[in-house]
């Protein structure tokens, strides 16, 4: 083992796997999980591994509590824990939504980032670790027809902060990533649903001051920042990445 091992949990997606590697890169093994592409995963492991980090691949639905708070326990020692899963999310206006969409949301985002990280809680401990979370930046700047992706993670933001609050104490720093327009994973599936065509992705840039999408290395990076030591003295916070688009 290295000295320092790292959970990612959706480590198989395009930023998952771009997580994956900017950890790797600053000295952490790195365990991630994937839900169905194992294909996807073990490309994630094996970018792990050409730098040099150890990597092991576990299929795990973040839903299943019990699964999940095994995972946890089994592994050797928990230096950070990076929650970038979550559900396939559909666009559309609060009056066409229903009641099972909403709930569904709920429990398949923020429900099962509190299954990871609330037993996770005690492993970090050990390690003085850290805790990171991706959330987006319409918490700040709401996004129209967005309510199913804000709503989760108006969730995951204060399980985060509820937990930066009490395990301070105890040596654990926990923080947030807010996400805006990155230019894989999610976007490409929304882009493949006909959610998101060429004028909406135009309209989106032009909401970026920076008048570009960000990269899944970009958002890695900061990812990276907040799990390692270089941010021994931030937590509670939501750092946002998103070109400026929540100013």
């Amino acid at each position: 083992m290295a000295e320092q091992l790292a959970l990612v949990a959706g480590g198989s997606g395009g930023i998952g796997s771009a997580i994956c590697l900017a950890l790797a890169q600053d000295g952490f093994d790195v365990a991630l999980t994937y839900r169905h592409n194992a294909e996807a995963a073990e490309r994630a492991a094996d970018a792990v591994r050409d730098v040099g980090a150890k990597a092991w691949m576990h299929q795990l639905d973040l839903t299943d509590a019990e699964a999940t708070a095994a995972l946890v326990r089994a592994l050797p020692r928990l230096d950070a824990v990076v929650y970038a899963a979550g559900p396939p999310i559909p666009m559309g206006y609060t009056a066409q939504l229903t009641s099972q969409q909403f709930s569904h949301q709920l429990l398949a985002d923020a429900g099962a980032c509190f299954n990871l990280l609330q037993p996770a809680i005690e492993r970090v401990r050990t390690c003085h670790g850290s805790i990171v979370a991706l959330v987006t930046t319409a918490l700040l700047r709401y996004a129209t027809r967005d309510l199913l992706s804000a709503a989760p993670k108006g969730a995951v933001e204060q399980l985060v902060r509820a937990i930066a609050a009490e395990e301070a104490k105890n040596g654990v720093r926990a923080n947030c990533v807010g996400v805006g327009v990155i230019a894989t994973g999610m976007m490409d599936d929304l882009i493949d649903s006909g959610d998101y065509h060429e004028q909406a992705l135009e309209a989106a840039r032009r909401a970026i001051p920076m008048r570009r999408f960000g990269s899944a290395e970009e958002l890695a990076d900061v990812v990276a920042f907040l799990a390692g030591r270089r941010s021994s003295y931030v937590t509670g916070q939501t750092l946002r990445v998103d070109g400026g688009y929540s100013v």
